[in-house]
């Protein structure tokens, strides 16, 4: 699941080792056959060399893009969130810091023009924070890291939408991830 660094009450949140095998795969495993389609459809030895050439200069600059957006994600170490727990907690990214009790709405979005999953923060004074995962992250380690270090500080009304979308259910039976009633000094 989710890497996760913690020190007392500081958590350093970073992609899991599973999801940067599964990114690593799929940008430069669709890179490499794009490839092995344009120069098997340059042979010109079978009736399908065209649909092989054709597919491979239409897909190669789609996946030449994707790999170059999701890049910076493969930096050993990189640190995507860092969480400080605590009454005056705080969420802290390279697009700014959040405070949890500031926080209206938490969501993992995909963003349509490079299809990596943003964390999109709404906090009560109308403000959008989007901290990109880079696909490192997936749902259920998104969930994990919401419910446990985010949601025991967050004001009740941000709690109640949390409930509304998260599954404990689903966690429980696949993660078995299991919410945790914490002590909030």
């Amino acid at each position: 699941m989710v890497n996760v660094k913690k020190e007392n009450e500081v958590v350093h949140i970073k992609g899991s080792k599973f999801m940067y095998g599964w990114m690593f795969l799929a940008t430069v495993g669709f890179l490499i056959a794009c490839i092995f389609l344009i120069i098997h459809g340059l042979k010109f030895n079978s009736k399908y060399s065209l649909f092989y050439l054709g597919g491979g200069i239409i897909l190669t600059p789609f996946y030449l893009y994707l790999t170059l957006w999701s890049l910076p994600g493969f930096i050993p170490g990189k640190v995507l969130l860092t969480i400080v727990q605590g009454g005056n907690g705080k969420i802290k990214s390279k697009k700014g810091t959040v405070f949890i009790k500031n926080i209206r709405n938490i969501d993992l979005v995909r963003n349509p023009l490079n299809l990596i999953n943003d964390v999109v923060v709404e906090t009560f004074d109308d403000k959008k924070i989007k901290i990109r995962t880079y696909n490192i992250l997936d749902d259920l380690g998104y969930q994990m890291m919401v419910d446990q270090y985010i949601y025991p500080y967050m004001t009740e009304n941000a709690r109640k939408v949390w409930d509304r979308k998260v599954d404990l259910d689903k966690l429980l039976k696949i993660a078995k991830y299991e919410r945790q009633e914490q002590k909030i000094d």
